[in-house]
Formats: structure tokens, sequence, C-alpha cells
């Protein structure tokens, strides 16, 4: 038993460290035409056209991911995800990710995918489904938390490159937004 708790929490962490928040948040150089994303990240060579069409996601009930919601260190920061059916409403800044981690795992074991509407957040439920709204230009969209992330204390959600698209933020890197937990109806 003993052993099964520890590969599990390897894979866990591994898992974790894996996704979008485990590398430092880097913008391109100002006038370098790539943006503001982390080094080789980016938006893909041919993204499919029409993404401000994608529709935002739809809150339904699923149960709780079993391993995505226990306590996890990354980083030397302990973080407590929160599973309780409580409210949720915080400002702060919202980055994204792109190309760098498309088809990778997330958190909840999904592949990552860059053109749907999801976000990561370190202590949301997985899943859950939040409005996020960017605050200079008052867009919002709804995104499903199924990923950790972002590990930068001064970063509140990372975002898909799609739902940074809707929100208006791609060329910038990241922007300021408030997110608030939404419920299935």
């Amino acid at each position: 038993m003993r052993r099964s708790l520890r590969f599990v929490s390897v894979v866990l962490v591994s898992a974790l460290l894996g996704a979008c928040g485990s590398l430092p948040s880097q913008t391109a150089p100002a006038g370098s035409g790539k943006g503001g994303y982390y080094l080789d990240d980016g938006p893909g060579s041919h993204p499919p056209e029409h993404l401000d069409q994608i529709p935002d996601a739809v809150p339904k009930k699923e149960p709780l991911h079993k391993f995505a919601n226990k306590p996890y260190t990354a980083f030397g920061k302990v973080y407590v995800p929160d599973t309780a059916n409580k409210p949720y409403k915080e400002r702060g800044v919202a980055s994204w990710y792109g190309k760098r981690y498309h088809n990778q795992k997330t958190s909840s074991g999904e592949p990552y995918d860059m053109y749907a509407m999801t976000g990561a957040h370190p202590t949301l439920p997985i899943p859950s489904y939040v409005r996020v709204t960017n605050l200079s230009n008052h867009k919002s969209v709804v995104v499903r938390i199924n990923d950790r992330g972002p590990f930068r204390s001064d970063r509140l959600i990372d975002l898909s490159y799609t739902a940074a698209l809707k929100l208006g933020y791609l060329n910038q890197g990241s922007a300021e937004v408030e997110v608030e937990r939404l419920f299935p109806k």
C-alpha cells in the first residue's frame, strides 16, 4: 500500500511539474513579432479557422478527479485544492499556454488542447468551471479547469490559446482578469 501511494504521488507530481505552470513565464522581446509567450511556446503553425467562434465551456456535473484534487507541492510550495462546492471570485493576472504543451497530459490526465476552452488553476477543483473576464476590455469566456498551474506568485490562472484569443490578450501574453466559479444549473 505504501509503495503504491508513493508511486501515485511521484506520478502526480511529475504530471504537475510537466503541466503548464512548470516553467517560469518569459515573454518574447517587444517588437520581435512573437507576441508575449514563453520562448518556443506560442500559436501553432496552422491554427483552425474561426477560433473566435469556438463555444465556451458549458458547466455540467462531473465527479471530481480522484488524484488531481489531492494536496501537492510544486517548486517548494504546498497547494491544497479546494474541493468544497463554494463560490470563488478573485482578480489577478491570466497568462496562456500554447503549442509547447499541446497534446501533453494535463493534471486531469486529459490531453491539453490549445484550441479548446480550458484553463489551469493551482487550487480550484478539477474539473470545475469559471467565467474569466478581461478587465481592460470586459470580454469574458467560460472555461473548464482541467489542469494545475500557474506556479508563479504573480499569476492567477493559465488559459488555453483560444480562450486568450477570445479575451483579446494573445499579443500581450497576460491580462488582468476576474475569475468567478460557475456551477451547473
